[in-house]
Parts: structure tokens; C-alpha cells; sequence
């Protein structure tokens, strides 16, 4: 003879699977999504901290900065996270830049903007770099 079960226990049962379940292999997912996020973050969290460092004490153009850090051994896609998530206001940089180089040489507005372009400023930063320093 077989024992019938209520029927009460199996709906309860299934629909105990039914929560529990999707939450699970939501974990698990979440849990694979982290742990590949944070064995990148790592190597990210340290490109800001260089590019911080650089920043400190010289002025830097975006596409300056990546290429120092890459000259760093960083990756091109780090470089770009580093240089992107410093903090810099681009302008800003421009005028330090110009500051820097008016600081220990003389030059017309032109020479002092295709420097700043030469220093990977874009056209508009190093216009707006000049203008802060009257030229």
C-alpha cells in the first residue's frame, strides 16, 4: 500500500523551490560578476592612484597621462580607467601647463598653444590654457 502525501506539503514544497532557487543562481551569478569585477578593479584602483600621483605634481593632458601610464607597464584599457577616473579637469591641467612652461621660457601665443597640442591638449584646452595666461 502506498502512502498517499498531502497535497498541502508538495504545493507548499514547490513553491519554496520556486523562491529559493532563482535566488540561488541569482547569488551565484552575482557572486561570478563580482569576483571578475573585482580581479579588475585591482589593477584599475591602482591606475587612478599612479595617475593621482602624476597629477600631484605636474599638469598632464588626458591622452599625456595614458601614455605615461602606459610607459607605467599599465594596459591601454587601464591607462584610459586611470586617466579617466583622476579627477582631472582637462582645462585646468591645460592652464598648469602653460603656467609650467611660461615659468622657465617665453612664448608667442601660437608657440605656447602647439606646444600644449603637442603635449596632447586638445585644440580648445590649449586655446582655453593660453587664454588663462594672457596670451
Amino acid at each position: 500500500m502506498v502512502k498517499k502525501t498531502k497535497p498541502s506539503i508538495i504545493i507548499l514544497v514547490m513553491v519554496l523551490l520556486m523562491i529559493l532557487l532563482p535566488l540561488n543562481l541569482g547569488a551565484q551569478y552575482y557572486n561570478s560578476v563580482s569576483n571578475t569585477q573585482q580581479a579588475e578593479t585591482v589593477s584599475k584602483k591602482q591606475a587612478v592612484r599612479k595617475a593621482k600621483e602624476y597629477l600631484d605634481f605636474c599638469a598632464f593632458s588626458r591622452g599625456g597621462l595614458i601614455e605615461q601610464l602606459k610607459y607605467e607597464k599599465f594596459t591601454h584599457a587601464d591607462a584610459v580607467y586611470g586617466a579617466d577616473n583622476s579627477g582631472a579637469n582637462w582645462n585646468e591641467q591645460a592652464v598648469r601647463k602653460a603656467k609650467e612652461y611660461l615659468g622657465f621660457c617665453a612664448f608667442s601665443r601660437g608657440g605656447l598653444i602647439e606646444q600644449l597640442k603637442y603635449e596632447k591638449f586638445t585644440q580648445a584646452q590649449a586655446e582655453y590654457g593660453a587664454n588663462a595666461v594672457g596670451l
